[in-house]
């Protein structure tokens, strides 16, 4: 969740991601399948008639946009390996200090009592409906220090400590097979993930920065850490977890910006 109101349009965006798509389907579509389908729609004529859109007009230009995000979440998630680790950093290379960011100003980050913390699991989960900040500090914990990539333009390296998502959610009972995982926050946020990324060995739900308790300006009580993918969809303040089928949205996808959103 790494987004200000100033954030790049969401046109702007889906354009660049018009001309990304392009680009990662170049130069990483290996097999001779994904190459075919690249030949087939690298080229402007090909793009729209993907689209369905005449590019005669605004409209037609933002529709075919919007379906060329479609398409890119589709072809990240072809290309994402879920055994293929993000990049790691020694503790010098820790930004310090490491940036606020949200869609609002720091003074009004939420305030979250820690002791009727509850975090909420729903959906397609048969186990542990309802976690306390103790239940899920008593868990087996794990840190990494890893780079956070925002859109905006910047990065920066964190550590990061807590619980490993996928040991979270077969501990919760979770349906592994379904298709997203939707979180929401107390600051009003929320996002969605695909399961492959949930289930990634550095995706962290985390609970600590740096060896301290999560501060409230990075995420208190907790926030999901995932170095795969761009900021604004790492969210903070989590207090629900729901898994579905549906898909779910997001605070910034639903307003345009890339679903899947890797880095």
């Amino acid at each position: 969740m790494t987004f200000r109101k100033k954030a790049v349009k969401p046109d702007t965006f889906l354009r660049s991601h018009a001309e990304s798509i392009i680009n990662d389907a170049r130069n990483e579509l290996k097999n001779p399948a994904r190459r075919l389908l690249g030949k087939r729609i690298l080229t402007l004529g090909g793009i729209a008639m993907l689209s369905g859109c005449d590019l005669s007009n605004d409209k037609s230009v933002n529709t075919m946009l919007r379906r060329i995000s479609f398409f890119n979440d589709d072809v990240q998630a072809l290309l994402f390996n879920p055994n293929e680790m993000a990049p790691t950093y020694p503790e010098s290379m820790i930004t310090r200090p490491f940036p606020f960011n949200a869609f609002y100003d720091i003074d009004d980050v939420p305030e979250v009592d820690a002791a009727t913390y509850r975090l909420q699991v729903g959906g397609l989960a048969t186990g542990k409906r309802v976690w306390t900040l103790d239940e899920l500090r008593a868990l087996p914990q794990e840190s990494q220090i890893t780079r956070h990539i925002c859109i905006e333009g910047w990065s920066a390296i964190g550590r990061w400590g807590g619980v490993r998502f996928s040991d979270f959610l077969k501990r919760a009972g979770a349906d592994i097979t379904a298709k997203y995982v939707s979180l929401h926050c107390a600051d009003n946020y929320w996002t969605s993930i695909d399961m492959p990324t949930a289930l990634h060995a550095q995706t962290l739900l985390a609970l600590t920065y740096d060896g301290q308790v999560l501060p409230p300006k990075y995420g208190f009580p907790m926030k999901l850490r995932m170095p795969t993918k761009l900021g604004y969809k790492n969210p903070k303040h989590i207090v629900a977890i729901s898994v579905t089928n549906e898909y779910p949205g997001g605070y910034w996808e639903n307003q345009g910006y890339n679903w899947f959103g890797g880095s």
